[in-house]
């Protein structure tokens, strides 16, 4: 027998008990293909799990870690160490710092680099630390506030699917008064005569859905009747009042049986909560990395704006060298190149102040704090230089680390559940419909209610019982017979899609992972082009001091040029660091570990507690004393 045989073959005459039981024997067996099948997505979960972790066995010593450090080998360069110390100080953002301050102790220089904002006023500046920013986007940004509301409303949800099986109360009550006027027969005199009845109905009872697919029904029913009758003469007794208890009770016995069944809804919906909170797990995960890249982009465009201010202010020095030499040996077309390329970085400057400006607003928008709106004209600078982190991890850590750790797993398990609980109940639904109904009622006459009562609670006898079958089957079952069929398809669907998502997963790691160690190799070897070349300009700056030739119209040209080579080779290895963190911040997203290294402990927000326009979840946010971020003083700068 396959699992789409008919599931009864017997004629309407010949319908009986034993047909019944041959219909719910044939609903419940299953082929040796729907086991096999069964196994076969079992294996083929585990297996996408088992090859990923194989292949990330590279040899004998399979948890070899990848080791990075942040040293960078300058001897090779072959340049003394008094000149290293010179070109740190002097060709460096660090040091082009500390040369603005010197030139005007009495101003901040980068608010007087960065100039007036959108306002006319002096841009006034707000220094912020990584894990400051980290802070303030956990407790207030609003991709997550707005994805917190999920699990609360996804709470709402299960807890509505579990009140169908609550208690429900029903009453009703009806009253009547009628008058019946009838025509008098021969021999019982003559004229109209006239019957009127008056009577009160009220019912009360207790009805409940049970977690076996059935109903049960508690009832009480009372009812008072007065009749008149001018032809019959009067029932006695009259009035009369009448007490009955019912006792319902109706049960499908294939379709719609049992817990599995009936359950489905709150499992969905129980699964629907769970895969909430996975998901706002993952948002979280997603703006805390968003907003530790926004930060490094800040700190690459502060970097920036300093190696391009320093450019132009030394092509302006040799600009006005080569305008003095107009009189010795400077053609027009040499002042006039000189002239461009200061416009040139003048350019670069202002687009350089932009990128700033932009980089800011954007980390106020993750951040989303009320101190520094995004409309607010403060601008955001990084109080962290960039740094190269350590790192020892090996390949098949990674992989193990973002299985157990990335939402998306759970997220896909859930969905496996789901398309199980649906594929369970769409086999149900293959069933036929027998359902059974059984009723026992107390009854109660009497001329008072209490009496009524009487009689019918104190003999504490069954006047009254009913029981009853109801079947139905569609001939063919066709439309239970594809809903499994279909129901089926999805739940290997969803095994697809959790393989799916393994391999994605392994795909992240692998391209974070190469990201990093692609990024702290350039990390030395710009930083060696960067001393080179700010040794080469060092060298020429001094043989310009020390010989006439150094003034020559050719040799300010060379100047120049070596002047934005440097410049080049400073942002350079500023792109590269900050490329370097950026990745790290990949490699953590990618195995779902970002709160971990954050310090952040993800707590669920209660439903109950959730008050609009207020933060909707609580983090535990655990500071590391070890680490210098000027909370305190950046909470006070942005106060005043």
């Amino acid at each position: 027998m396959t699992d789409f045989d008919p599931l009864y073959r017997v004629s309407v005459s010949g319908f009986t008990a034993l047909c019944l039981g041959l219909v719910v024997a044939a609903g419940g067996c299953s082929s040796p293909f729907e086991r096999a099948s069964e196994q076969e997505l079992r294996n083929a979960m585990v297996h996408s799990v088992q090859r990923e972790i194989d292949a990330a066995r590279g040899g004998p010593d399979e948890s070899q870690p990848i080791q990075l450090d942040s040293t960078t080998d300058l001897t090779q360069l072959e340049i003394r160490d008094d000149h290293l110390q010179q070109i740190k100080e002097e060709f460096s953002t660090n040091g082009y710092v500390k040369q603005l301050q010197t030139q005007n102790p009495h101003l901040d220089p980068i608010e007087e680099l960065i100039g007036k904002d959108l306002l006319g006023r002096q841009t006034a500046l707000v220094p912020v630390s990584l894990q400051g920013v980290v802070q303030a986007s956990v407790r207030g940004n609003l991709d997550v506030e707005f994805a917190q509301y999920v699990p609360a409303i996804s709470q709402a949800a299960l807890v509505e699917a579990e009140g169908v099986f609550d208690w429900t109360l029903f009453a009703s009550a009806q009253g009547n008064d009628t008058t019946v006027p009838q025509t008098s027969a021969v021999g019982f005199g003559s004229g109209i005569l006239r019957n009127r009845s008056e009577g009160a109905d009220a019912t009360l009872g207790l009805r409940r859905t049970l977690t076996t697919g059935g109903t049960l029904n508690l009832q009480h029913d009372l009812g008072y009747t007065n009749v008149e009758s001018s032809f019959f003469g009067v029932a006695d007794p009259n009035p009369s009042n009448v007490s009955n208890f019912i006792v319902g009770y109706d049960q499908p016995l294939l379709d719609g049986f049992g817990r599995d069944r009936v359950l489905s809804e709150v499992y969905l919906a129980r699964n629907a909560e769970r895969t909430a909170v996975s998901a706002l797990k993952g948002q979280l995960i997603i703006s805390a990395s968003d907003t530790e890249r926004a930060y490094w982009q800040l700190v690459f465009a502060y970097k920036q704006l300093i190696i391009r201010s320093k450019l132009l202010d030394r092509g302006i020095e040799v600009r006005d060298d080569i305008k003095a030499r107009r009189v010795q040996d400077a053609r027009q077309a040499q002042v006039a190149d000189a002239v461009a390329r200061v416009e040139r970085r003048r350019s670069d400057l202002l687009i350089a102040k932009t990128t700033l400006r932009n980089a800011s607003d954007n980390l106020k928008r993750l951040m989303n704090d009320d101190r520094v709106p995004v409309g607010s004209e403060v601008l955001l600078v990084p109080s962290q230089d960039s740094a190269v982190e350590t790192l020892s991890i090996s390949l098949l850590d990674a992989i193990d680390q973002g299985i157990q750790h990335r939402p998306e797993v759970e997220q896909s398990i859930l969905t496996i559940d789901d398309s199980t609980i649906r594929e369970n109940v769409a086999k149900n639904l293959r069933l036929p419909t027998l359902n059974l109904t059984a009723q026992a009622r107390m009854l109660g006459l009497e001329d008072s209610i209490a009496d009524g009562y009487e009689s019918s609670v104190a003999n504490k006898l069954v006047d009254d019982w009913l029981v009853g079958l109801t079947f139905e089957q569609p001939l063919g079952n066709r439309v239970g017979e594809a809903g499994f069929r279909r129901a089926r398809l999805e739940r290997m669907q969803a095994i697809v899609g959790y393989r799916r998502t393994i391999q994605s997963i392994v795909l992240d790691i692998k391209n974070a992972l190469n990201a990093v160690v692609t990024n702290h190799a350039l990390i030395s070897q710009t930083t060696l082009s960067r001393v080179a070349q700010g040794e080469a300009l060092r060298a020429l700056m001094v043989e310009k001091e020390l010989t006439n030739a150094g003034y020559s119209v050719e040799r300010l040209n060379i100047e120049l040029n070596t002047q934005e080579s440097l410049a080049n080779a400073e942002i350079t290895e500023i792109q590269a660091l900050i490329n370097y963190n950026i990745a790290m911040v990949d490699l953590y997203q990618a195995m779902g570990t970002t709160l971990n290294r954050n310090r952040i402990d993800f707590i669920v927000p209660d439903s109950n507690q959730l008050t609009p326009g207020e933060s909707v979840a609580e983090y535990d946010l655990k500071p590391d004393p070890k680490q210098d971020l000027k909370s305190d003083a950046e909470d006070d700068h942005v106060d005043d």
